[in-house]
C-alpha cells in the first residue's frame, strides 16, 4: 500500500502538523516528518478534520434514481467531506426488511466513494400501523442500528414504544421525524406572521414540539434511545435541554439550512426553499445555533434530499419539500458557527464526525486524527471564498437554496481509509 504524507495541515485547526498515512492507517502525527516514495499533499496550512459522518441522507435508490443513485449520492458526498452517511429508509420499494437494506449497503460498498450505512424503517412501508423487521435488518450483511419513518412521523404513540423497547436489544436508536399530522394537514411553510402575510397554509412549530415532547417521556419509561430529526424551532431546543436535564437518552440534530435560512425566503415563492420542516423564524434559527454550541443539539445533519428539475421548477403548492446539502454542509456551518465564533473546528469535527458516528455506531469513523487511527480524513481550505454553483455539483439534482450564493470553505481533499476520493476538489 502506498504512503501519502500530508505536510502542514491544521489538525482540527490547530497549528500546522504533518500527517503520515501507510495504507489504510494513519502512521504517525508530528513535525517534519519524512518518508521515502510517499506522495506528498502539500496542506499549506488547510484545516484537516476527521471525515464528515451524515446521519441523516436521501440517495434515493433503489425507486427514485432519477433524483439519485447511491453512486451519485455518495460522490456527492466525498464532495463535500464525508466519509460515511447513513441512507434514509424511504426508497421504492421502502427499506423495511433486511432484503432491501443489504442491496442499499452492497451498492454503496461497490461505489466506493463513501460507506453508506443503510437506516431502516421502524413501521411496514411507512404506514406507521405494523413495526418492520427491525430484528432482521440489524442481523443483516448491513448490520442495522437506527431506525426511521423519516418524511412521516411515527405518530401512534403505542407503536413508538413498541420500536423503542425493540431497539433496546441491541442498542439501536428510533430516529423520529417529528410532525404531528393531523397539525399539519395542507401546511406549505412555517405558521408566523410570514404565512398570515402570504396566505399559505402553516406548519406550527408545536406540531414539533408536541411529537419531541412525546418521545422523550417514552423513551425515558421505556429506558431506550430516541434520536430527533432535523429539529428546527426554539420550543424543541428547551425540550431537549430539559430532557437530557433529566438524563434522558435523547440525541437531536439540526441541518445546516436551518441554521443559516428563515421563513422570509418564502416571500419569493421559489420552491427552493420548500423543504420540510419548513424554514423557521430568525429567533428559531439562533436558538438553534446557540444549542448546537452549546451540545444541547448534538449534530449536524443535512437531509440531503434531491429532487429532480421538474419536482422543483414549478408553482410553490405542488413543489416536493427537500434541499440537497451533502456538498454545501461545512461551508454553512463554517459560516453560522465558525466564523460566528460559536464553534472552533474542534468542534465542528465533534458535531459533523465524531457524534454523528456514535450515535450511528459507525465503525472506524469520528476518530482521532492520530497514530494507528483509520484514514478517513477530510482537507478544508478554510480561506476559500465562493459563489454557490449547482451546475459543478456531483449530486444528480440541482435544488440548493444557495445557488449564486458566496460561502466560504472548500473542501480539496478526502480520504477514505487511506485511499484518496477527492484531490484538489476533484472526484477521483
Amino acid at each position: 500500500m502506498s504512503k501519502i504524507l500530508i505536510r502542514g495541515a491544521k489538525v482540527l485547526g490547530g497549528e500546522p502538523q504533518d500527517v503520515l498515512i501507510d495504507g489504510t492507517v494513519i502512521e504517525e502525527v508530528g513535525q517534519n516528518l519524512s518518508a521515502e516514495g510517499a506522495e506528498v499533499v502539500e496542506a499549506g496550512g488547510k484545516v484537516l478534520l476527521p471525515g464528515l459522518v451524515d446521519l441523516h441522507t436521501h440517495l434515493r435508490e433503489p425507486g427514485r434514481e432519477d433524483s439519485e443513485t447511491v453512486l451519485t449520492g455518495t460522490r456527492a458526498a466525498a464532495s463535500g467531506g464525508y466519509t460515511n452517511v447513513f441512507a434514509m429508509a424511504n426508497t421504492f420499494p421502502v427499506a423495511d426488511t433486511a432484503g432491501v437494506v443489504e442491496q442499499v449497503w452492497r451498492l454503496g460498498q461497490e461505489s466506493g466513494y463513501c460507506d453508506v450505512q443503510p437506516i431502516g424503517a421502524v413501521t411496514v412501508g411507512l404506514e406507521g400501523a405494523k413495526l418492520a423487521e427491525l430484528g432482521a435488518m440489524h442481523e443483516s450483511a448491513a448490520g442495522v442500528t437506527v431506525f426511521s419513518d423519516d418524511g412521516k412521523c411515527v405518530h401512534d404513540a403505542v407503536i413508538m414504544r413498541r420500536a423503542l423497547e425493540y431497539v433496546k436489544a441491541f442498542n439501536g436508536v428510533v430516529a423520529q421525524h417529528a410532525q404531528e399530522p393531523r397539525l399539519t394537514e395542507g401546511a406549505q411553510m412555517n405558521e408566523g406572521v410570514v404565512s398570515a402575510e402570504l396566505g399559505l397554509g402553516g406548519w406550527p412549530a408545536v406540531a414539533e414540539e408536541s411529537v419531541i415532547a412525546r418521545d422523550v417521556l417514552l423513551a425515558e419509561h421505556v429506558g431506550s434511545r430516541v434520536h430527533i430529526c432535523h429539529l428546527s424551532t426554539a420550543g424543541s431546543v428547551e425540550i431537549v435541554r430539559w430532557a437530557k436535564s433529566r438524563g434522558i437518552d435523547v440525541t437531536a440534530e439540526v441541518t445546516p439550512h436551518h441554521l443559516l435560512l428563515t421563513d422570509e425566503l418564502v416571500r419569493s415563492y421559489n420552491p427552493v426553499y420548500k423543504v420540510n420542516p419548513p424554514l423557521r423564524t430568525e429567533r428559531d434559527v439562533l436558538a438553534l445555533r446557540e444549542a448546537l454550541a452549546d451540545g444541547t443539539i448534538d449534530i449536524v445533519a443535512t437531509d440531503h434530499a434531491p429532487h429532480p428539475h421538474e419536482d422543483k421548477d414549478c408553482e410553490w403548492a405542488a413543489a416536493a419539500m427537500g434541499m440537497v446539502g451533502l456538498e454545501t454542509a461545512l461551508s454553512v456551518v463554517q459560516e453560522t458557527m465558525v466564523e460566528t465564533g460559536l464553534l472552533d473546528w474542534a468542534g465542528v469535527a465533534d458535531r459533523m464526525s465524531v457524534k454523528p458516528a456514535q450515535i450511528g455506531q459507525a465503525t472506524g469513523h469520528g476518530r482521532p486524527v492520530s497514530a494507528g487511527e483509520p484514514a478517513n480524513l477530510t482537507l478544508v481550505d478554510t480561506e476559500y471564498r465562493g459563489q454557490v454553483d449547482p451546475a459543478g455539483f456531483a449530486s444528480r439534482s440541482r435544488n440548493t437554496p444557495y445557488e449564486g450564493r458566496e460561502l466560504p470553505g472548500r473542501v480539496t481533499h478526502t480520504w477514505l481509509r487511506g485511499k484518496a476520493t477527492l484531490v484538489d476538489g476533484k472526484l477521483t
